[in-house]
């Protein structure tokens, strides 16, 4: 299968999401969460450095449940921006990327 390459929205969907779970972590041990949520300590450390910018949805879930954030909260904090709140053109399509 080939990858489409990422927008500009996508990429820096990915950086507030690695923030966002940056700091929800907070002390906690990058290798105890990981281990916590199923996923390997790599790819959470790529995950939270935005190197993986559109993470698998069961792997963001399984993360935010780790760290007690729901996916709701993550939704809303990676989709911020100060653009309208309407889904059109690239934006739909990574939502429906994403939902796939």
């Amino acid at each position: 299968m080939v990858r489409l390459p990422l927008t500009p929205a996508e990429v820096e969907r990915g950086q507030r999401l690695g923030a966002l779970l940056r700091r929800a972590r907070g002390e906690r041990s990058m290798l105890l969460t990981a281990l916590d949520a199923g996923v390997s300590p790599e790819t959470l450390r790529k995950i939270e450095s935005g190197r993986i910018a559109t993470p698998a949805f069961p792997t963001i879930a399984a993360i935010a449940d780790v760290l007690g954030l729901s996916l709701d909260a993550v939704w809303s904090e990676i989709n911020h921006t100060d653009e309208g709140a309407g889904l059109s053109g690239p934006r739909r399509d990574t939502v429906e990327r994403l939902a796939s």
